[in-house]
């Protein structure tokens, strides 16, 4: 008797631990929620439709927020992680978001977590503007707290070299070369602020084209303070339509960022960049991998974190 029910303990405590740990799988608000997707599409169409940056910023926003502490939406609590360095003054996209929640929980209420609706924005950016489509796995919940010193100390920086981007991406879930390389042709659509880009287009770095740089400094004056929110498009190709431009930028040196332009420098990743340019369906392909890997950092499943009512705040 006893060691039958010692047997069905471990096979209560082993469902258990099951269930807090989880598993994503993109069926799982069929049955809870089945009006979740279709009703954060129309909200992200809207938007993009109205502000083609805004693909770019929801998107960033999901990267922002998988990079510091996994993807649990912790980006979107007020205050903390969005007065980070690299956050501050430049994350956009939360309105949406907000507005999106809001519909949800009038059709499932506190059913679909933040962090999902996140994730699946940021996918549904990509497709609204000419970009690859990929299967979203769900089921993250939120978290009850946000990391300001792990977004200044782990997100990578617009002056970042190739190693740190390898290194920082290898911390995450061991996101390889490839897994950097290709969501950094995220950049093929977005804009920047000047303050980011103008060291390099003063002098600081010698592998920007000249043209390029000097049509750069006209909107972007060289002193500090002077200009710095001024914006320039990360792609000047095709700055609104997710393609693989970007590739090609770095290969003619077009690259806005120094961190974009460290991909093709007579280094590692140059041969990555080549295929990329070269080639739109492995760039399409090597991208979505790259997503679905990056959303799936750290999950908090099962019985962790919370749903939360309002994405801005933990629930009372």
């Amino acid at each position: 008797m006893a060691a039958s029910a010692s047997c069905i303990s471990l096979v209560v405590l082993v469902a258990l631990a099951t269930a807090a740990s989880g598993q994503l799988s993109p069926t799982f608000y069929d049955t809870s929620c089945p009006r979740a997707l279709a009703t954060i599409k129309s909200g992200v169409m809207a938007a993009v439709s109205s502000d083609p940056r805004m693909g770019a910023s929801l998107l960033r926003l999901h990267f922002h927020d998988c990079f510091v502490q996994g993807c649990d939406a912790s980006v979107l609590l007020s205050g903390m992680e969005q007065n980070a360095i690299p956050n501050a003054g430049s994350l956009r996209g939360f309105g949406v978001i907000d507005s999106i929640k809001t519909q949800i929980e009038a059709i499932c209420n506190q059913t679909v977590s933040c962090a999902d609706i996140l994730t699946v924005a940021a996918r549904d950016s990509v497709v609204a503007l000419g970009g690859p489509s990929w299967t979203v796995p769900l089921g993250r919940r939120d978290s009850i707290d946000a990391n300001e010193a792990e977004a200044n100390s782990d997100l990578p920086g617009f002056n970042s070299s190739r190693s740190e981007l390898e290194a920082a991406f290898l911390r995450k879930g061991g996101l390889n070369t490839v897994d950097m390389v290709a969501p950094s042709g995220a950049h093929t659509i977005g804009q920047a602020q000047c303050s980011t880009f103008r060291a390099r287009i003063y002098g600081g770095d010698t592998n920007i084209n000249a043209a390029y740089a000097a049509s750069l400094r006209a909107n972007c004056p060289q002193t500090v303070g002077s200009g710095d929110g001024s914006l320039a498009n990360l792609d000047t190709t095709t700055p609104n339509a997710f393609d693989n431009a970007y590739y090609t930028n770095l290969m003619s040196q077009r690259g806005l960022l120094h961190s974009d332009q460290v991909l093709f420098n007579n280094d590692t990743t140059d041969n990555t960049v080549r295929n990329f340019a070269s080639n739109p369906a492995a760039f399409s392909s090597a991208f979505t991998t790259a997503m679905i890997k990056m959303g799936n950092i750290a999950p908090k499943t099962g019985t962790q974190g919370q749903i939360r009512l309002s994405c801005s705040r933990v629930n009372s």
